[in-house]
Order: C-alpha cells, then sequence, then structure tokens
C-alpha cells in the first residue's frame, strides 16, 4: 500500500526557510534600530556615533538624562501593574466568572508575571515594542501541562512585512538558539545532522564573547489554515530543515485532535504585542531612546566641547622657539627652583599658550537641550517630585504632579489593553487544555486561605436544551475583562486613605443615614465608588431587618406582660382577697351617705 503523504514535509520547510529570510530582510532595519538602542541605553552609544563626531583621543562624556527618561517611565508602570476582574456575559456565567477572578492571579504568579510584565516594560520603553508569549507547556507539573507565558526578543520574531496587526500575516515564525548536544538528547533523529550555516539571525553587541558556534537555530513556524467556514492554527518545529513537529501532520494521520481543530482552539497566534508610539506598516513601534537620542547626542557632543576646553584652560602650554636654548625637562618639572639655559631670554623664546574661555551662552544652550529633552520625554521635574520656583502649596504641587502623570497613564492604558488580551488567551488556553481538576490556593476577601478544585467544565461549551421539540443547540461560555491597577502609587493611597477617614467622619457609614449617603456619593466620583455605595445599601438593609425584628420582638413582649381579658372585661385570672377587701374599703369609704 502507498503511504500516505504528509501535508508537511522537506519541501514545504525548504519554502519556510525561504519565507523565513524574506521576513528577516523586510525587518532587517528595526533589527538594527534595536541592537543601536541597547547601545544607547547601556551608555555605550559612542560608537554610534564616532563615526560622525570627534577623534580617538576625545573625551566621551555619556551622560545619563536619556537613562533616568526610561527609569522615571518605568517606575510608573509598575506603580499601576495591573489585576483583572472576570465579567460573565450571561447570567448563569456568574459563579464561574468570580472563580476564574480568583483563579487567574494565581496563575499569572506561577508564571512570575510580574518580572515578565516589567521586563516587558523595560523592552517597550528601550524599543517602542514588546510582546508575550502566551503557550501551552506541556512539560509542566510533572507532564500534567500549563500555562506558560514570557517575554519574547523581537529580535527572534518574524511576521509579514507591512502588517500592523500580527494576526494578519499569515506566518509568524519564532526562533531560539539551542545547544547542539542538547537537541541531540532530545531529539535522537537529529544525530550528525546539526552545524553548518543556516537560517540567520540579529545578535546584540554583548559586552562579552558569546559563542554560538555549537547551537542551532530551532524554528517555531506558525501558520493559519482557513477550513470549513473558521481560522485554524497550525504550528510546526523545525531544525536545519529537519522536521521535528507538525500539528497538520498530526491531523492527517487521524490524531484525536482532530484536523479542524489546530493547534491552538482560539485561532490566534499566540502572541501580543504592547507598543508604545505607533508606527504604520508594522506591529513594533518606536520608543523613548528613538525619540530622544537626538537630543541626548547634542548634550555630549557640546558636554564634550566644554570637558576639552577645560581641558585646555586647565593644562599650560608653551611655545619654544626650536633655537631657543631652555632645558625643556627643568622647565617642565615643577619641582625643580632653577632652569637652566645656554643664553638671554626674549620674549620670544617661550611664550604661554593663551585659551579662550568659553562664553556662558554656551552653558545656557546646554541647559536648553537638558529642558528640550525633559519637555520631550514628558519626564519634566514636577514628575520626579520636584516643583517650580513660587509653588509652595500642597494641593497645587499634587494638581501639577497628577497633570504631569498624563502621558504615563495613557501609556499604561495601552498596556492594559495588551494584558486584557493576554488574560482572554488564557482563558482560551484553560477551556482547551484544562481537562483534569487542578487544585489552586486563593486568598479570600479577608485574607483567609482556601483551596479551589477548577477544570474546565464550565468553560465548554454548554447544552441550552430542547424546547418546543427542538434542540436548542450549544453555548460557549464568554467573559469580559476589567483590568484595574493593583498597586497605586503612595499619593494614591494617601488621597485615597484621606478620603476614607472624611466619609467615616461625616456619618457616611452610619446605618440610619445610609439613604443620605447614598445620595451624596451618586454625585461624586472616584475609583471604588460603585463597591463602596454597594457595601453601604447591604450594611443599610441589615440593619434595617435587625431594627425590624427587635421591634417585633419588644411588641411581642408587651403584648404578652398585658393581663388577658374576656370578651365581657372580666379578668380570666382569680384576683387575689387582698386586692378585693382594698378595692371593696375604698369604695364603701366614698360612698355617699343618704
Amino acid at each position: 500500500m502507498e503511504q500516505k503523504k504528509l501535508p508537511i514535509g522537506p519541501e514545504e520547510l525548504r519554502k519556510a526557510e525561504e519565507i523565513l529570510r524574506a521576513y528577516r530582510r523586510g525587518k532587517a532595519n528595526l533589527e538594527r534600530r534595536i541592537v543601536e538602542n541597547e547601545q544607547w541605553w547601556k551608555l555605550r552609544h559612542w560608537s554610534q556615533m564616532r563615526p560622525r563626531h570627534g577623534a580617538s583621543g576625545d573625551p566621551q562624556p555619556a551622560s545619563g538624562w536619556l537613562v533616568n527618561v526610561c527609569l522615571s517611565k518605568h517606575a510608573d508602570a509598575m506603580d499601576a501593574y495591573p489585576e483583572c476582574v472576570c465579567l460573565p456575559r450571561e447570567p448563569s456565567d456568574r459563579q464561574q466568572a468570580a472563580v476564574l477572578s480568583d483563579i487567574l492571579p494565581v496563575i499569572l504568579e506561577q508564571n512570575g508575571y510580574e518580572q515578565v510584565y516589567s521586563d516587558c516594560w523595560w523592552y517597550k520603553i528601550k524599543h517602542g515594542a514588546s510582546c508575550k508569549g502566551i503557550f501551552w507547556d506541556p512539560g509542566k507539573l510533572g507532564g500534567l501541562g500549563d500555562i506558560a507565558i514570557r517575554r519574547i526578543d523581537l529580535l527572534n520574531l518574524f511576521w509579514e512585512p507591512g502588517v500592523t496587526d500580527i494576526q494578519k500575516s499569515r506566518n509568524v515564525f519564532h526562533t531560539e538558539l539551542r545547544d547542539n548536544d542538547l537537541l541531540e538528547q532530545e531529539y535522537p533523529q537529529l544525530r550528525g545532522k546539526l552545524g553548518g550555516q543556516g537560517v540567520q539571525t540579529a545578535r546584540y553587541l554583548y559586552d562579552d564573547t558569546v559563542d554560538t558556534s555549537e547551537k542551532s537555530l530551532v524554528v517555531d513556524w506558525y501558520y493559519k489554515r482557513r477550513m470549513g467556514g473558521q481560522t485554524v492554527l497550525h504550528y510546526c518545529k523545525f531544525v536545519n530543515g529537519e522536521l521535528l513537529y507538525s500539528s497538520e501532520n498530526e491531523a492527517a494521520i487521524g490524531s484525536p485532535r482532530g484536523e479542524a481543530y489546530g493547534w491552538y482552539s482560539h485561532g490566534k497566534y499566540p502572541f501580543v504585542f504592547d507598543v508604545l508610539f505607533p508606527e504604520e506598516g508594522t506591529p513594533a513601534g518606536f520608543g523613548y531612546i528613538d525619540l530622544c537620542k537626538d537630543a541626548q547626542e547634542q548634550i555630549d557632543l557640546m558636554n564634550n566641547a566644554i570637558l576639552k576646553n577645560t581641558l585646555a584652560a586647565s593644562t599650560p602650554r608653551w611655545f619654544i622657539r626650536n633655537d631657543g636654548a631652555v632645558n625643556e625637562e627643568e622647565y617642565l618639572d615643577f619641582t625643580q627652583p632653577f632652569i637652566h639655559t645656554n643664553a638671554g631670554l626674549g620674549q620670544d623664546s617661550i611664550l604661554p599658550v593663551a585659551v579662550q574661555g568659553l562664553s556662558d551662552v554656551y552653558v545656557a544652550c546646554l541647559n536648553n537641550k537638558i529642558g528640550e529633552l525633559k519637555e520631550v520625554s514628558g519626564n519634566r521635574d514636577v514628575s520626579n517630585g520636584g516643583t517650580t520656583a513660587g509653588v509652595t502649596a500642597a494641593s497645587a504641587i499634587a494638581a501639577m504632579q497628577e497633570q504631569a502623570g498624563k502621558l504615563s497613564r495613557d501609556q499604561i492604558q495601552a498596556s492594559y489593553r495588551a494584558f486584557r488580551e493576554e488574560v482572554l488567551m488564557v482563558i482560551e488556553l484553560m477551556r482547551q487544555f484544562y481537562d483534569a481538576p487542578r487544585c489552586f490556593r486563593i486568598t479570600g476577601s479577608m485574607g483567609e486561605g482556601q483551596f479551589v478544585s477548577f477544570d474546565n467544565e464550565g468553560l465548554v461549551p454548554q447544552p441550552q436544551g430542547v424546547e418546543v421539540g427542538v434542540d436548542m443547540g450549544q453555548r460557549t461560555p464568554l467573559f469580559d475583562v476589567q483590568v484595574t491597577a493593583q498597586r497605586q502609587s503612595a499619593y494614591a493611597k494617601a488621597a485615597y486613605n484621606e478620603l476614607g477617614l472624611q466619609l467615616y467622619q461625616l456619618g457616611f457609614f452610619d446605618p440610619a443615614r445610609a439613604q443620605q449617603a447614598l445620595t451624596c456619593l451618586e454625585l461624586m466620583d472616584f475609583e471604588g465608588k460603585d463597591a463602596l455605595m454597594g457595601r453601604i445599601a447591604a450594611q443599610a438593609r441589615t440593619w434595617q431587618a435587625r431594627e425590624a425584628a427587635k421591634a417585633a420582638a419588644l411588641a411581642a413582649a408587651q403584648n404578652a406582660a398585658l393581663p388577658q381579658t374576656d370578651r365581657l372585661g372580666s379578668l380570666k385570672e382569680k384576683e387575689h382577697p387582698a386586692v378585693t377587701r382594698a378595692r371593696e374599703t375604698s369604695r364603701a369609704a366614698f360612698q355617699p351617705r343618704t
């Protein structure tokens, strides 16, 4: 029987390598800019400037104004570290959304997401865009598998030139250099087939010597196919033209996953871009180093000129005639009290070299360039805690700092949009792969720890039942993701704490005044207002129910204390004889005599 030809073979791999080379040529300018920007970040930028400015022996001042811009923007981003809340789209999914809101932070923490978030922000600030990969790692948890979130270096990622959204690229390649011996251990069929010149990628200018002669480039190839009216994502892994894995081949030989299922059921490339300053025709953008390195270059050139002038003015130099008879060694040795000469000295025998000092206008020009860099980057003094002259009021300083942070807030919101996309991909991977129950330790609202078992039973398509003899089919539970800042800045925390104290002092938390408090809160606007109004309303309902129960109990007690009479008004209980005699004696005393 003739063996069935698989969809991915040597010919398809050869074409994929050609596409990869074309994609790399398309992003050559981006790769060159990333490598240069990394040198600027390390304050090694004089190697980039040397062909244009200065001589080899000139001073090379590398001031950190541009680096300080990056530090400030990264600090703003980490002050607004995100957290997510899942919201259901159907009333029946409320419980599942609440469980996901508790479990997703645990999954992110297990992946070290805070470090990934920080690294991606450094990359985004320096190079204009960062990328995260959201994968399913079958080797995690001892073979059970789990979600993996990693930072992706753009030098190792390749997409179709000209696209702005990476999801519209026909192919996406991710490459990684791996040691040959480790690859041969994992894939024994590669023995004797590694080495040689395959596809090459750009590399950073490392300070250390990095040897890649015993490494090979492993390529992860993602591509999409239209099948049955839907987009199916497939995955292929190869090195040096040798196939290591193909999801399309698996489907062709009857894999349980099925041909229409693809690699990931969401049908998207597992990469999410977070762009700082967008550019047309590329999913990447440009960053603060691209924006400000021209001003930083001019600042360093002016510092270079000032330093050269300072060194020239502070180092004494003389003109000496060739026929003069002055002992130059003694003249240059300031410890010698005498200088020997064989002839008389005239005014033209030896003369000091006069150096013209720089005018203050050049220092002013340097300061103006520094101010320009601050203004262009939005990293003004007030953003770092400084103020302008004459501003002393605390409220005015706070208002200036709040206004100065609007650029950072806008950029952070862009990262929140990327974070929302990442969380939705995580949910889709949970829907696809969380077949077996897993245990998660979560923290309750009051700080108590509890353990929750979770699987994808509530995420997979749910049957809708039968109505009037018609099967209503299935519904896939979908969720919206709301992103907020997990950690506010110190100033924002102090402002919220002060607001809470003021509301307490004004009696907003008194259940008896809940209606007035809710009416006032409706006119206010601050973060967490809806949750506060909900809590005040709940406390008011609890208080009203408790007061109603107390009133009912008091009324019952009063009714029980009253004597019970019959229809005729006579006492049901027998009166004490002493009371009867006292009543008769009183009546007789006040009886009128006839």
